[in-house]
């Protein structure tokens, strides 16, 4: 599949029917989300691969992994919500994802590859965190989004882990208003895709 062809895919999935706050429920914007699917296939770590996407939202990046031809990919998230979203993404698309209702304390097993964007920490500090912990804990090969201002404390993380930042890829995200508390009709932010091995 052509990286546009999966970028047009993307975009078209249903978004958050709801967002809540304090899971920090913004859509993962289908180009970037695209550049980091395509980044991970061409390091090998899609085709033939079993891949997790942790706080799986509304499904981009396990509907992307099936697409680009992962042989198991497993979806979680804490919001059925979303999950309900995701299957019905999943579903218009004729993509095989096993989602899971599951806390992400709650998961365990392992597997070649994580992709996925968690909660930034901006309703509460550090929410990433456990994200991060977790995922490395899970697989070889992680990618994932955080705040671009965060950077040196993702460095730190991955080296207490025994892991390291292998790449990394800075992007502008357009937060669009999605609560009540937004004053703009969007915010731009730099967030940073991050590899770790």
């Amino acid at each position: 599949m052509k990286k546009k062809d999966l970028e047009i895919r993307l975009q078209g999935l249903a978004p958050f029917k709801e967002p809540k706050v304090g899971l920090e429920q913004y859509p993962t914007n289908s180009s970037i989300a695209t550049d980091i699917l395509f980044e991970a296939y061409a390091n090998g770590d899609i085709a033939g691969k079993d891949v997790v996407d942790l706080g799986c939202g509304t499904g981009i990046f396990a509907i992307g992994a099936a697409l680009l031809g992962a042989s198991s990919v497993k979806a979680y998230d804490v919001d059925a919500d979303a999950i309900d979203v995701a299957r019905m993404n999943a579903a218009d698309l004729g993509c095989e994802v096993d989602f899971v209702l599951s806390d992400i304390s709650k998961v365990e097993g392992r597997c070649d590859t994580v992709l996925m964007n968690p909660p930034f920490g901006s309703q509460k500090k550090h929410a990433d965190r456990p994200f991060l912990r977790k995922a490395m804990e899970m697989a070889d090969s992680v990618y994932s989004i955080h705040m671009a201002c965060t950077l040196d404390y993702l460095r730190e993380e991955t080296e207490a882990s025994s892991r390291s930042i292998v790449g990394h890829r800075i992007y502008k995200y357009d937060i669009p208003h999605t609560f009540s508390f937004h004053t703009k009709t969007k915010k731009s932010v730099d967030i940073v895709a991050i590899n770790i091995r």
